[in-house]
């Protein structure tokens, strides 16, 4: 009971199957326009530049 038996959750990850033991995931469902909060635009500011040191 291992990586070669298909039947238990390793064999089933080891094959790269599914089925009861490891089963798919679902599909998240795609948002429409109407159900997506609409995004507002941010502006980005851009960071004050702080002055050189001078080497004295």
């Amino acid at each position: 009971m291992g990586k070669g038996d298909k039947r238990t959750k390793r064999g089933k990850i080891h094959i790269g199957s599914t089925g009861v033991k490891r089963q798919k995931k679902k599909k998240a469902a795609k948002k429409t326009a109407s159900t997506a909060a609409p995004k507002k635009a941010a502006a980005k500011k851009a960071a004050p530049k702080k002055a050189a040191k001078k080497a004295d």
